[in-house]
């Protein structure tokens, strides 16, 4: 089964818009109009969850904390960490790297790092 992402309200909405153009069979959901502004963490993990989507965040300061409480009481899709410093090009093709190469079962209840 294809990955299908939700993005967090921290990262650039560029990257969905580059992502459409770019691959607009890709499953990509931005932060807009689905995820509040100061929604907790475990909400946000709880949203992404519910709907069978991989959480990509570039909080990876606190998010991979909560993803670890997260998953002892609950299934989750993923957690995606963007690392510092990522141009919205490199995210782009990183995410395309990701949904070409792994499957659903690849990154569930895992933490993983965008790929370079």
């Amino acid at each position: 089964m294809k990955l299908r992402f939700q993005a967090d309200a921290n990262l650039d909405p560029d990257i969905g818009r580059g992502l459409q153009r770019r691959e607009p069979t890709l499953d990509y959901r931005m932060a807009s109009g689905v995820i509040p502004d100061r929604m907790q963490d475990s909400e946000v993990l709880e949203l992404a969850a519910a709907d069978g989507r991989v959480l990509l965040t570039a909080d990876v300061r606190t998010m991979p904390g909560h993803f670890a409480d997260f998953i002892l009481s609950a299934d989750s899709p993923g957690l995606l960490l963007v690392p510092p410093g990522r141009s919205v090009g490199e995210v782009i093709e990183a995410v395309i790297t990701c949904w070409l190469s792994w499957d659903a079962e690849d990154v569930r209840n895992q933490v993983r790092w965008l790929p370079r």
